[in-house]
């Protein structure tokens, strides 16, 4: 089975809101889905590097130090998937500007349970949330 790494990047705010993507219907995979901006790691790519690259491309974010939440291995597609995850601290929402999909939205950990996201982002959030309650944020 072919197995593919991806790289994701979450921001939050002082508030502990984290930061979706709203997937656009016509996508391929996932259409409406809300799910975390990131992408495949390239050759010759850190997952860092590609969280990264990923944050700019698609949000005009310009990364200075994610942190390294944990590695999530699942299937899907029939590939086995290695999905790299980070966070960091969005301290001004200004210059943030949506390239790829149909919106986004800043919801606190709890609020996401109401939207359509995929079984291994909810695992994701669950993680951030325990991040968060064992450090000082904002």
């Amino acid at each position: 089975m072919k197995r593919d790494e991806v790289a994701c990047i979450i921001l939050y705010d002082k508030d502990k809101k984290v930061l979706l993507q709203h997937r656009t219907e016509d996508t391929d995979r996932l259409p409406g889905y809300w799910a975390f901006f990131g992408g495949m790691v390239e050759e010759n790519e850190t997952p860092k590097e590609a969280a990264m690259r990923e944050v700019y491309e698609e949000l005009n974010f310009i990364s200075k130090n994610p942190e390294f939440v944990m590695k999530h291995e699942f299937e899907m597609w029939g590939k086995e998937i290695m999905k790299n995850v980070f966070i960091e601290l969005c301290k001004s929402k200004r210059g943030l500007k949506l390239k790829e999909g149909q919106g986004w939205g800043w919801y606190d950990i709890e609020d996401t349970k109401k939207l359509k996201m995929i079984f291994h982002d909810r695992k994701v959030l669950e993680r951030i949330k325990k991040v968060f309650t064992k450090k000082k944020i904002g």
